[in-house]
């Protein structure tokens, strides 16, 4: 895919800066609404590369979408030959870097020619495109790492290499929580999903991008200080210097998608039913573009709706015992009948108080309305943000990745969420009844505890549009920054 047909001005004395993001909507958005900010608040031009191999329907229909602008040229990678790379029973970590490292061999040639038509200023990746440092080592490009989850993650990121010379075993046999150096210490059942086995091939590959990080020019993080001040203060005091060599970190966030055009039939549908309800009454349960359930926890998260008796939008996958199943599928999932995923006789029984989607909804669109009070989430990043500037408090689901850290980050530190049960003591995913699940949902919907969510998520709202606002620390980090491109360029 190509969105314009000409090329840049060659003359023009704008900065020209490169992207590469390996495939699904949770890597993707985050780089393209940054390569978007710096086009349309900071005149910088960008080429954004598509790596095509793995990219989901709902990743495709979200770049077709993008307004176009002179600025931002978008051209897709040749796809990889992938045939006996890839197998059903890889991990994510694996079968995201064997699509990035089978995807950016002719990425060379490529920013070759790129630098002819306008001379690179930078290059930047996300954690998982890391093989762009060995790739392109010849090309005295910068290359910028924009780590696209929490500060919290980016410092135990910096961290794990240490971590993996100095523990013996594994981490979750170890007693006492993990303590990244001028950090909050992280619980051994919080730490991510890809680090809970170091004996497989997903440890081994996260360890490798993370000990990579310190090659960056820089590392961009998709937040801001007043939602993360204790890992911020970690990387911008050096306090994790003496551990490992960290590039210096600059918070631009919070960077979300731009709100949606509600454009299918089905997404008009739930913005009209949300229409209908009363003010902050509609809980909105989505896990994710990639998270699933199991068929009994669907069941027991059915009925604790049911039986709370609150407004809720309910997003509904085909159950699977792989949390993160459809993370190279949304958007592009069959529209089974709703009704054998979830108790007999709950769509009827819940017409008018509960409305059903089938595998996707518009989500900004969801949270930014009015009617929306709370928002049941996997407490993937973006969500997460997306989440905090529209005010909206969380009820936490963490389903894989990091997001049992973002969970426990964002009640215990933060005050914009309650955590679900869902986590053991060992660690171990448990299912949640009906019962509880009940309890939490009338207790963020009714309660004084919601009440409390609501307003510090209120907060919240007002400080991250004012840190992208001129004169706010995003914005003025980011500033710098550019303006060093343009001494450059």
């Amino acid at each position: 895919m190509d969105t314009h047909t000409n090329m840049y001005n060659e003359n023009s004395s704008k900065p020209h800066v490169a992207f590469i993001s390996s495939p699904g909507m949770g890597h993707i958005t985050p780089l393209l609404e940054f390569a978007f900010h710096l086009v349309t608040q900071h005149s910088i031009q960008v080429t954004f590369l598509v790596i095509t191999i793995g990219s989901s329907d709902a990743q495709n229909n979200y770049i077709k979408a993008l307004s176009p602008h002179p600025d931002l040229h978008i051209v897709d990678l040749p796809p990889a030959n992938m045939s006996g790379i890839l197998t059903d029973d890889m991990t994510a970590v694996t079968h995201l870097s064997l699509i990035v490292q089978e995807s950016i061999r002719p990425l060379h040639s490529m920013l070759l020619r790129l630098n002819r038509t306008k001379v690179l200023t930078a290059l930047v990746i996300d954690i998982f495109c890391t093989p762009v440092f060995e790739v392109c080592k010849d090309l005295s490009i910068p290359i910028y790492s924009y780590f696209t989850a929490s500060a919290t993650l980016l410092t135990f990121s910096l961290y794990l290499p240490t971590l993996d010379r100095e523990v013996e075993g594994e981490f979750m046999d170890l007693l006492e929580p993990v303590k990244v150096p001028g950090c909050n210490p992280i619980r051994i059942q919080d730490l991510l999903e890809q680090v809970r086995d170091r004996k497989i091939d997903e440890y081994k590959w996260y360890l490798l991008h993370a000990s990579r990080l310190s090659m960056a020019k820089g590392i961009f993080v998709n937040t801001w200080d007043d939602l993360e001040p204790v890992p911020l203060s970690a990387v911008t005091h050096k306090r994790l210097d003496e551990y490992i060599p960290t590039p210096p970190v600059y918070p631009i966030g919070p960077l979300t998608k731009q709100m949606e055009v509600v454009a299918s039939e089905d997404e008009k549908e739930t913005i009209g039913w949300l229409d209908k309800q009363p003010k902050d009454s509609v809980l909105f349960v989505a896990l994710g573009s990639g998270g699933t359930l199991t068929s009994e926890q669907l069941t027991e998260l059915a009925w604790g709706l049911e039986l709370s008796q609150q407004h809720f939008i309910l997003v509904v996958r085909k159950p699977s015992d792989c949390a993160s199943s459809a993370l190279f599928s949304s958007g592009c999932e069959s529209h089974d009948d709703l009704r054998s995923f979830l108790p007999d006789g709950f769509v009827e029984r819940t017409k008018g108080v509960g409305l059903v989607v089938s595998s996707w909804a518009p989500q900004v669109a969801v949270l930014n309305h009015p009617s929306t009070g709370a928002f049941l989430s996997h407490c993937g990043w973006n969500s997460t943000l997306e989440s905090v500037l529209q005010g909206v408090p969380m009820i936490a689901w963490p389903m894989y990745a990091e997001q049992r850290m973002n969970a426990t980050m964002l009640s215990d530190e933060v005050g914009v969420a309650v955590k679900m049960s869902v986590v053991g003591e060992a660690g171990e995913t448990v299912v949640v009844g009906r019962d509880e699940i009940e309890r939490v949902v009338r207790m963020v919907m009714e309660g004084e505890e919601g009440k409390k969510l609501r307003t510090r998520a209120k907060e919240l709202k007002e400080s991250g549009r004012a840190t992208l606002s001129p004169g706010g620390s995003s914005y003025e980090t980011l500033t710098r920054v550019v303006e060093s491109w343009k001494l450059e360029s």
